[in-house]
């Protein structure tokens, strides 16, 4: 390496070790008139990240002294500090002995276990969101950046592993692992004086619009007609599809819904501390709903209707949601006329079910004000202050006529 080499760019694109971490020195270079000294270099390790060292010899012993994190510190900088280092070793001075003992470095695993012990599943107020993001964290943050000390991540990092959550599962995804990561290091800088959130976080975009990724799909009347039958092979999966579209509910709300929760009046209330709005909601469910209900099969020590193998609540959407997708094109393509090009349904999400359902019951003459109420959403205004009815039988009523509407949809008159 030349002395006149050193810049910003120049350590910037120095090569990154497989393993462990590799020295480049400096010594004699220029940097706007500060010439380097000798011993003085830049550090980089396999995650990446870069640091400004000293080396020195002092009564027949080598010793390193490490200066500071770039681009914590710029070249011009760390070069004039190095500078007065070497001028008090000339004199005799060790300034290893009067620096104060560096704590040691937590891992960004670390800090993530810390968080979702003390905050995300805090025992006295836990997130509802909790499973969610522990699987965010495990699958998409864990295995790119985790082994990084914490001190050490910079905003280049995280960038990058923002591109590939991005690149694997789509924008919104990538701005939900960076909100969950951005949280668990605001959390971890409350309780560490010495970590800097800026040189980890500051000018890390989103990845999505709000706005530019609000959906407005429904599934039409063929659509459903199409994948209705599958659901019906598709075990508890399927049978949550079908809830799903019949009460008008949340993903993981009903993923969760336990028989201790359903009425003998064929009430679902789902307790407070996991629904949106932090308030039990009631939700009388229809004669279709509860047949689907019905028939799902009773596992002993489990109280889920709709179980996982391992009887906790159903979580495998992704797959069982590729699996359907799949099966039902393969129906298509098998009925259709040979050589004719079959595509598959456009791309629809779970949560287009209850927009979907949402959109049946007002053609099945629902009024607007019941439907909102249908779907949990808190009523704004004074109404929504002041006006403290159930409103249990109007829902009952609008959830049989999305039954009835699906019925017809389903089974058409001639």
């Amino acid at each position: 390496m030349k002395p006149e080499s050193l810049s910003e760019e120049t350590i910037k694109r120095l090569q990154t070790p497989a393993k462990g971490n590799s020295i480049t020195y400096f010594a004699g270079a220029t940097v706007q008139g500060a010439k380097a000294p000798r011993g003085f270099g830049v550090r980089v390790t396999a995650s990446g990240a870069r640091a400004f060292i000293l080396n020195y010899r002092l009564r027949g012993r080598e010793h390193r002294f490490t200066i500071g994190a770039w681009p914590d510190w710029s070249a011009l900088k760390a070069v004039r500090e190095a500078r007065n280092l070497r001028q008090r070793v000339d004199r005799g001075e060790d300034p290893l002995k009067d620096r104060a003992p560096i704590p040691a470095t937590k891992s960004v695993s670390s800090v993530i276990d810390d968080f979702m012990t003390r905050y995300v599943r805090n025992k006295e107020r836990p997130l509802r969101s909790a499973d969610q993001i522990q699987s965010a964290f495990d699958r998409l943050v864990k295995p790119r950046i985790g082994k990084i000390g914490v001190y050490e991540l910079r905003r280049s990092q995280v960038a990058e592993m923002l591109d590939k959550v991005e690149d694997e599962a789509g924008p919104v995804q990538a701005d939900r692992v960076r909100a969950y990561l951005r949280k668990a290091l605001s959390w971890y800088a409350e309780r560490d004086d010495e970590f800097n959130l800026n040189a980890a976080f500051v000018r890390v975009g989103a990845r999505a619009n709000p706005k530019e990724r609000a959906r407005t799909r429904v599934l039409s009347d063929d659509e459903i007609r199409i994948v209705w039958p599958f659901l019906s092979k598709a075990g508890a999966f399927g049978a949550l599809l079908k809830i799903l579209l019949l009460t008008a509910q949340r993903r993981d709300e009903v993923a969760k819904m336990a028989f201790k929760e359903i009425g003998a009046n064929s009430i679902w209330t789902t307790p407070a501390e996991r629904y949106k709005t932090k308030r039990p909601n009631h939700v009388p469910l229809s004669t279709a709903a509860c047949a689907v209900i019905e028939a799902q099969p009773k596992i002993n020590g489990c109280d889920y209707v709709f179980p996982s193998r391992s009887k906790t609540a159903f979580s495998g959407f992704g797959k069982s949601k590729a699996r359907l997708d799949k099966a039902v094109l393969f129906d298509m393509q098998k009925r259709a006329t040979k050589g004719t090009k079959v595509e598959p349904l456009p791309n629809w999400t779970l949560h287009d079910l209850r927009r979907t359902a949402k959109t049946l019951m007002a053609r099945a003459g629902v009024r607007p004000d019941i439907s909102e109420r249908v779907l949990g959403h808190v009523i704004a205004g004074v109404e929504g202050t002041y006006d403290r009815h159930s409103y249990s039988d109007e829902k009952r009523d609008a959830l049989e006529k999305l039954a009835g509407m699906i019925e017809r949809i389903l089974r058409p008159v001639p």
